[in-house]
């Protein structure tokens, strides 16, 4: 392992953020998961803005809402795979909902030791109040971007996860990236 020297430990710019012979200095600002992740974070905290305060729910809340008002009945396991949310942010969220009366648990029919989780009629009535909101704003947010770049968006969007779909548990098992 290389020794820092006096310079490398006292200077304000670390050195793998210095660059080194025709590799540029590394820039956060400009690192596609950092980039991804603040623009997400950013979305999220503008739509939780809308539904926050109106219906109780936190970001996790409303995720798993949003699945299984989309996708129907599932494990917390299938809510963790179709969010790529961590098993305690779910588990919390799934919590959180069962005790707003959101969502109910029922014996899963071919595993007893996992349960499908679904809304109750009162969670789908909030799911079918929030839709149109979400709607609305990612028409706000994305009014920036002509109909070709929105497709263009979309595709790239895709393309860049079934790539992490097909290497991301090799890739990330290192760590996260960003």
């Amino acid at each position: 392992m290389k020794r820092l020297s006096t310079a490398d430990r006292t200077s304000p710019v670390p050195p793998l953020a210095k660059g080194s012979g025709d590799e540029p200095p590394f820039r956060l600002e400009a690192f596609l998961p950092y980039r991804l992740s603040v623009t997400a974070n950013r979305m999220s905290r503008a739509f939780a803005r809308a539904y926050g305060t109106r219906f109780g729910l936190g970001i996790p809340e409303w995720r798993v809402m949003a699945v299984l008002g989309t996708g129907g009945a599932m494990t917390a396991g299938g809510v963790v795979e179709r969010t790529a949310m961590d098993k305690v942010k779910v588990s919390r969220a799934v919590a959180a909902l069962e005790a707003k009366g959101h969502l109910a648990r029922r014996p899963h029919p071919e595993d007893r030791r996992s349960a499908l989780l679904e809304l109750t009629a009162a969670g789908r009535r909030v799911f079918e109040q929030i839709v149109p909101l979400a709607r609305a704003l990612e028409a706000e947010l994305t009014a920036v971007l002509g109909p070709d770049d929105r497709a263009r968006l979309a595709e790239l969007l895709a393309r860049l996860d079934a790539h992490l779909r097909d290497v991301g548990d090799a890739t990330l098992d290192a760590g996260d990236p960003g």
